[in-house]
């Protein structure tokens, strides 16, 4: 599992250095999205990555890493919204915005270690097509506890499935990574 969290951390870097950049570009504006509309920004890149899955074309040109670096930053701006609440004050320290991205990102690496030592690293020898069905029920069921005012009677809140949909969209990206280099070796 020393290798599986260090892919993890090195794929949580990528998203990162992503997400670093946007926030310089567009400062802290998605503070003033609400968490449905998180959840419709992650169903729309799940959505998106099904049907490439399903036709093998993107006409919009998003490759499946883009997707899923989108779903993992998403998730973890989810988290914070439910932390920070929603703000029309776009005044926010960046630093602090990365803090409470890399608290995020560090929690969820605890709780893939914790799962993965249970599970014993099953995602592994799942197909990325399951991977992205997961996610999609996972960002499916947060819409119903959105809906339902994020009231739950025996389920998980809305924070377990944000952390869920992060670490299956790093699961997928180690995978589409360990794919991608077993595709150049052999083609060297």
């Amino acid at each position: 599992m020393v290798n599986t969290s260090q892919q993890f951390i090195s794929v949580i870097q990528s998203c990162r250095n992503l997400f670093t950049k946007k926030l310089s570009d567009y400062g802290p504006s998605f503070r003033v999205l609400r968490t449905p509309s998180l959840t419709d920004q992650i169903y729309i890149k799940v959505k998106s990555l099904r049907n490439f899955q399903t036709s093998g074309l993107s006409k919009v040109g998003e490759t499946q890493e883009e997707n899923f670096i989108a779903i993992v930053n998403y998730s973890v701006i989810g988290l914070i919204q439910l932390e920070k609440g929603v703000t029309d004050s776009l005044d926010e320290d960046t630093d602090d915005i990365i803090t409470l991205y890399d608290r995020f990102t560090d929690s969820a690496l605890a709780l893939m270690e914790k799962k993965n030592h249970d599970y014993g690293e099953a995602w592994r020898e799942m197909r990325i097509s399951s991977i992205t069905d997961l996610i999609y029920q996972k960002v499916l069921r947060t819409k119903q506890i959105e809906d339902n005012g994020g009231q739950t009677l025996v389920s998980e809140g809305l924070d377990a499935n944000y952390y869920d949909m992060l670490n299956y969209a790093v699961f997928a990206l180690i995978r589409l990574e360990e794919q991608n280099s077993k595709t150049e070796f052999t083609l060297t």
